[in-house]
């Protein structure tokens, strides 16, 4: 499934393809992810490429500096990450995404407050829902 999508001031452009689709959306538990709330979906690193506005992004890591968190400068959107627990992916926002909607009916919860990286076995720990009102 190949992809495009911007912050939302449209500075940052990028192109992805996403090899399990939305099939592959995620939320997780670690205290940067819970507080920031996206979805991500997976895209290999090499089927990623920012088309516009690479100048605009700024980085951001924490703890064991492997996961690499990007956003533009000017909106504060996070648009992407390279994954800790697979640095040849990265993590694409949902949100981000032209015609997608992170508002998914079902998306897993994964645990990153036991990182598989520090050695626990990848797990899903919950289960978060939507279910829209009339």
């Amino acid at each position: 499934m190949r992809v495009e999508g911007a912050c939302h001031c449209g500075r940052i452009r990028f192109a992805a393809e996403l090899p399990d689709g939305l099939a592959s959306a995620r939320r997780c538990d670690c205290p940067f992810c819970a507080m920031r709330g996206a979805v991500a979906v997976s895209a290999p690193i090499e089927d990623f490429d920012i088309i516009d506005g690479a100048e605009h992004l700024k980085l951001y890591t924490f703890n064991t500096g492997t996961a690499r968190h990007y956003f533009c400068r000017h909106c504060g959107i996070y648009t992407h990450h390279l994954r800790r627990s697979n640095p040849d992916e990265y993590g694409v926002n949902l949100a981000c995404i032209e015609g997608a909607t992170p508002f998914l009916s079902e998306v897993n919860v994964t645990d990153g407050q036991n990182h598989p990286s520090d050695g626990a076995p990848p797990r899903i720990v919950g289960t978060l829902r939507y279910e829209p009102r009339e």
